[in-house]
């Protein structure tokens, strides 16, 4: 595969996170123009794959079916923007399991490059936590963006405690692909 890749997170970053988790399709609400944003990356020739932490599946919260309609309703809401997310790696582990996908590990990101032949050199990771910072780090994203949505204004705290550096931050998703559009030119 040629070309840019952008690895977004979900909650926080598509949409509006809660403390409660989101356990219902209905508790899904976009954050404003974040649809839009990944048609403007899609447009601008990037693909976008969602690298996202759903532990309330490996905590008995939601079953893996409540996770899939979830997704269905974002994906469409995507597409009747006129954007697409090519794949789609999930955690459903807890913190405390370890995993190698669990993010901050960079396991679900290595899984997307073995299965699109994605280039690293070529790839940007966007979140709003300082997990998915260091996920992105990690895997070896030539580029990290935090957004303020969601957590990004704890992140920015906690990164600095860790001496990590985004390189960019941004006020939303809008404002990410505004800026990645904006300085790289994917191979089309």
């Amino acid at each position: 595969m040629t070309g840019y890749t952008v690895f977004l997170d979900r909650d926080g970053v598509i949409n509006h996170d809660s403390p409660a988790y989101i356990k219902h399709p209905d508790e899904f609400h976009f954050i404003s123009r974040s649809p839009d944003a990944i048609a403007l990356l899609n447009a601008k020739g990037f693909q976008v794959i969602l690298i996202t932490n759903q532990s309330a599946v490996g905590r008995g919260m939601i079953s893996g079916q409540t996770l899939d309609d979830i997704l269905k309703k974002m994906t469409r809401g995507v597409e009747q923007a006129g954007g697409r997310i090519r794949d789609i790696f999930f955690c459903p582990h807890t913190p405390d399991q370890g995993c190698g996908c669990r993010k901050p590990e960079p396991g679900m990101i290595l899984q997307a490059v073995d299965r699109h032949g994605i280039d690293l050199n070529n790839a940007f990771m966007v979140g709003d936590s300082a997990k998915d910072i260091e996920c992105g780090k990690n895997a070896g994203c030539s580029v990290t963006i935090l957004v303020k949505t969601g957590n990004g204004e704890k992140a920015l705290t906690a990164l600095k405690k860790k001496g990590i550096t985004p390189d960019f931050v941004a006020e939303d998703l809008y404002e990410a692909a505004c800026w990645i559009t904006a300085n790289f030119c994917p191979t089309i």
